[in-house]
């Protein structure tokens, strides 16, 4: 039965099943609605164990999702995991609107941003599309050009990858919902950072998911990327406040599990551009 949560933010619903379509890459991975929230529950792939409240953000809410949660990933023997509070906050330094969370710390946080697609945008020879893992891969450091993969065509979630200098030095993925398409793990590889190709790749995918039919695109940026998708057309539309379990070190990363097959490493719903 597919999976149909109302979204708080826009995008929301987007993003929701990004993590639905990428199940098939990791074994063991479900989602499940709690009372208040929507979960992704990935055993084998710790950055995809992320949460989102369903319910007004308030202290109480959160706290009593955080309360199922903690049992749902404990149950599926998840230690690291968040928790996402959607808000109206439209910049990084607003206050937060739920301060206290029971068992949980405040973690980072990300600006929901979205954009119309017009006609017209361009797009660049050297972007191919490849697997979602290639992508990743891309995103953190060079991969020779013809060792790219061939696209998985089974998925839902498409990969990108830009050829710069005959390596692949920046990656994107992105999934479409109806006439919405979803763009993460947005990266270019250090060494090839400040040369226009992460716009030049997201010019790319928009362009892309247009001409499949996608009139809106929809995002998480952290404050490095906001800069950049904001000379795209992208705007505020809300922000997920980050939260994580009180035995996890505040502040502290994740550990990144082994990447599954055809699967990125970890979830960069942005990086550096």
């Amino acid at each position: 039965m597919p999976i149909t949560p109302t979204p708080r933010l826009p995008g929301q619903e987007t993003l929701l099943g990004s993590w639905g379509a990428l199940m098939p890459a990791s074994i063991g991975s479900h989602l499940m609605y709690t009372r208040t929230s929507f979960a992704a529950v990935y055993p084998n792939w710790a950055p995809l164990n992320n949460a989102v409240l369903l319910d007004p953000p308030s202290r109480a809410a959160a706290s009593e999702a955080a309360s199922e949660l903690h049992q749902v990933y404990s149950g599926a023997g998840v230690s690291s995991w968040a928790l996402w509070l959607p808000g109206r906050a439209r910049d990084f330094d607003a206050a937060d609107s739920v301060t206290a969370v029971e068992g949980m710390v405040r973690d980072t946080s990300t600006l929901a941003m979205a954009s119309d697609l017009t006609a017209g945008m361009p797009s660049h020879p050297g972007v191919l599309r490849t697997t979602v893992h290639a992508a990743d891969v891309a995103g953190g450091r060079p991969i020779p050009a013809d060792a790219v993969p061939d696209p998985d065509d089974s998925s839902d979630v498409d990969g990108w990858v830009l050829i710069y200098d005959e390596y692949a030095v920046a990656g994107a993925w992105t999934f479409r919902n109806g006439s919405d398409v979803g763009v993460y793990a947005v990266g270019t590889a250090p060494d090839w950072r400040r040369r226009g190709l992460a716009r030049a790749l997201m010019l790319h995918v928009l362009a892309d998911g247009r001409r499949r039919g996608a009139r809106t695109a929809s995002l998480q940026s952290t404050r490095m990327g906001q800069p950049l998708y904001a000379q795209l057309g992208f705007r505020p539309v809300g922000r997920y406040d980050e939260w994580i379990p009180a035995d996890r070190r505040q502040g502290e990363a994740r550990p990144v599990a082994d990447p599954p097959a055809r699967a990125p490493r970890e979830l960069l719903l942005c990086a550096s551009c």
